[in-house]
């Protein structure tokens, strides 16, 4: 008798551990939010239909993109979530070419390599890490874009996209950088 006291006492223990773990990840992601709130960016013409998911972080007086020993948050030449928190999630409804490169209708993340006047934008497989877990084996496509250094600051991170022929530009914007993202209909 006395075991299965100890035995319902520490799996209520557990229990409440386990809650409070929940608990504290949940807060975790509302308290991190509230610095990078979610965004959402959406493209509907002509039947092509774009969503991206993703979060913006703020600059703060930061510097923003730079080289490597430039203690920049987002340095040149190593990969990006593109956004803040979990990791950006893209959206097509058809079949597409991203800056001229084949890629199916489906839903996958985005990740960027900025660079001063070329990026590489990354559409990774994988769907619904926090934004610091990348795996490069999951990458199924690699595209240039040009970045275009711009006169005027923009405080917080946002993606919008601009109508063309047969498609949309993307366009990824913060601090003093556009970067201009293809997409066509396939």
């Amino acid at each position: 008798m006395a075991q299965s006291f100890s035995m319902i006492k520490l799996l209520r223990i557990v229990l409440v551990l386990l809650a409070l773990l929940a608990v504290g990840f949940v807060g975790m992601r509302f308290y991190t939010k509230s610095f990078s709130p979610s965004d959402n960016a959406e493209f509907s013409h002509n039947g092509l239909e774009i969503s991206v998911d993703y979060c913006q972080p703020a600059k703060k007086g930061r510097l923003i993109f730079g080289p490597q020993n430039s203690k920049a948050l987002v340095p040149y030449g190593k990969w990006w979530r593109t956004g803040a928190n979990e990791a950006t999630v893209i959206s097509f409804n058809k079949n597409v070419l991203i800056a001229g490169k084949p890629l199916k209708a489906g839903t996958y993340t985005l990740f960027t390599i900025p660079e001063k006047d070329v990026w590489t934008i990354i559409i990774n497989e994988e769907v619904g890490q926090w934004g610091l877990s990348y795996d490069p084996s999951r990458d199924i496509l690699h595209a240039p874009a040009i970045a275009i250094n711009k006169s005027d600051t923009v405080e917080k991170f946002y993606i919008e996209f601009n109508e063309q022929s047969n498609g949309a530009d993307m366009l990824l914007r913060w601090d003093k950088v556009e970067v201009v993202v293809p997409v066509r209909v396939q």
